[in-house]
């Protein structure tokens, strides 16, 4: 299938129960060459959510990354698992065209969202205001990790250096299109690997695991509009080669939207040849 149509709004094109097909444009690619992590987090929740018998709102996800995925049309097969009474679990696979082999797998949870009473245990961190902030200027930035999509704006904690901490925030909006789910799930792949705040930009990582916890509705969502989201990013523990990570998300009024945690595969780079300038770093 080929589309002049901007790819960024993940056109889906359903072609029978259970079987979809998606343009995924050369601006998700990773410098390493694959789609980017969470390019696969909006396109899981889009496809769900386009399910003719999706009963509810998507209110969770866990993917797997078992292999890299290649830029251009993707083969995508779901499968409803289960749906309650008001809860339901479906099955979405991402693959290259033609192939048997799953890139990445998710589980989708979707719910019917009661009117219960709300609660909460935690608060916004403070932060400035986003537009007292500049916005990072970063050449060929927007060729990849959808950055064409998103805008960033770190208060601290960026760039990544090896220190005593690995908390960072930033605020971050869409560049496109009024925030929803598939857009949030994506801010959750969009931060710097926290193995890098323990030895700096010479790691190489790519994400294993990744859940995202979707607390707001839907209409909770649509409420940001083009606006500026705070994100709270932290790892605890790293080693053999594995560390998490974990990282909130909140409206300005203090609304927690989502939370997420991400199992990453590190390691640290080899050095660059004496002839080389230096060495690129993958994020996953």
């Amino acid at each position: 299938m080929t589309t002049d149509a901007p790819t960024h709004q993940m056109i889906l094109e359903r072609l029978g129960p259970g079987r979809w097909r998606v343009p995924a444009g050369e601006e998700w690619r990773n410098p390493s060459g694959g789609l980017w992590g969470g390019y696969a987090i909006g396109l899981a929740t889009r496809i769900v959510q386009a399910e003719p018998e999706r009963v509810g709102e998507v209110l969770s996800l866990t993917l797997t990354y078992a292999a890299a995925l290649p830029a251009g049309d993707l083969d995508v097969r779901t499968r409803r698992i289960r749906q309650g009474g008001s809860v339901g679990v479906w099955e979405v696979e991402l693959r290259p065209p033609g192939s048997e082999e799953v890139g990445v797998h998710a589980i989708v949870t979707t719910a019917k969202r009661p009117d219960t009473p709300p609660f909460a245990f935690v608060t916004m961190p403070q932060a400035p205001d986003p537009d007292s902030l500049p916005a990072p200027e970063i050449p060929n930035a927007r060729q990849h990790f959808g950055s064409t999509v998103l805008e960033r704006r770190s208060l601290d904690g960026f760039p990544p250096r090896p220190s005593a901490g690995s908390r960072s925030l930033a605020w971050v909006r869409s560049r496109r299109e009024p925030l929803d789910k598939a857009l949030l799930g994506m801010i959750t792949d969009n931060s710097p690997p926290r193995a890098m705040y323990a030895f700096g930009m010479g790691v190489s990582t790519t994400t294993l695991s990744l859940t995202v916890y979707l607390h707001a509705t839907d209409e909770e969502v649509a409420e940001v509009g083009n606006d500026f989201i705070l994100v709270e990013y932290e790892g605890r523990v790293g080693g053999g080669g594995a560390s998490d990570e974990r990282s909130s998300y909140w409206r300005r009024d203090g609304k927690l939207l989502a939370t997420s945690e991400q199992l990453v595969w590190y390691r640290k780079a080899p050095p660059p040849p004496p002839e080389s300038p230096g060495y690129g770093v993958t994020l996953g």
